[in-house]
């Protein structure tokens, strides 16, 4: 992994050649409206508030837990006791990329979601609560972890979340055969070189021209750069969106040559 030092450096260069996240100059219909319309959409939405009521309450939370970390580890921290409150601060994804992943899922409305990577369940009820009717399955490595996030989820009552407990090698198999299409991934997952593209490629037999691949922490090491440019040069993808936390792909064969857009978030 990066240190802090050279992933403030990296930011800096990304943030200095990225487009300005106003919309400005971008030619691509799809890439404009989803500046538009889910990047720079303000709203307060309903479940906010909601969600974020938990993570509080999380943040305050003693509770330890044995955690099993089968991926490249924390920046913060690789014990395996760790508290809830410890886990939320250095594991949970923000409230700005998770309210960035709900407007994604209440544009687009996927009716398919996978996650890799759970963890205490806080991005995946934020695309649970944006469109409650979609089947969203979340993979956890940690079974503590797991049990932990089905109780947030019940508190939230968000009912459309199926959580699998497992390294996720071992239980992305199956789970792909329950789904006929994945609309929507977001891979939290790992950060290594060859899993991340294994996962990539497994998903990859359930896209449609429609779907949204979304990969995490896309900096956080040279292993990621590099499965990051993979990604982008694979002959399916039509489209990358670099929000340098983030990375969305998508599929649609729409478009008419290969575009990649790095966007200020």
């Amino acid at each position: 992994m990066y240190s802090r030092f050279q992933l403030v450096k990296k930011y800096i260069h990304y943030y200095l050649n990225a487009s300005n996240g106003k919309g400005h100059g971008i030619h691509s219909p799809f890439v404009f409206d989803f500046v538009t319309n889910v990047l720079n959409d303000k709203r307060n939405f309903y479940s906010y508030e909601n969600i974020e009521s938990v993570r509080r309450r999380l943040l305050e939370d003693k509770t330890v837990l044995h955690v099993d970390d089968f991926g490249a580890g924390s920046t913060a921290t690789s014990k395996k006791d760790q508290s809830i409150s410890s886990i939320t601060r250095n594991a949970a994804k923000s409230k700005k990329l998770c309210r960035l992943l709900f407007r994604i899922v209440h544009y687009y409305k996927p009716q398919t979601i996978l996650e890799l990577g759970t963890s205490l369940g806080i991005s995946s009820a934020y695309m649970a609560a944006a469109v409650p009717y979609a089947k969203v399955i979340t993979i956890e490595g940690a079974s503590s972890v797991a049990r932990a996030a089905k109780d947030h989820h019940r508190m939230l009552q968000l009912h459309n979340i199926d959580i699998r407990t497992g390294k996720f090698e071992d239980v992305l198999p199956g789970v792909l055969r329950e789904f006929k299409t994945v609309d929507l991934a977001f891979i939290d997952g790992n950060h290594r070189y060859e899993p991340t593209k294994s996962y990539f490629e497994q998903i990859l037999t359930k896209v449609t021209p429609q779907s949204i691949l979304i990969f995490d922490d896309i900096y956080w090491s040279s292993e990621m750069e590099d499965v990051w440019k993979f990604i982008k040069e694979h002959e399916a993808v039509t489209t990358t969106i670099d929000l340098f936390f983030i990375g969305l792909v998508l599929f649609n064969d729409a478009f008419k040559s290969k575009q990649q857009f790095s966007i200020r978030f």
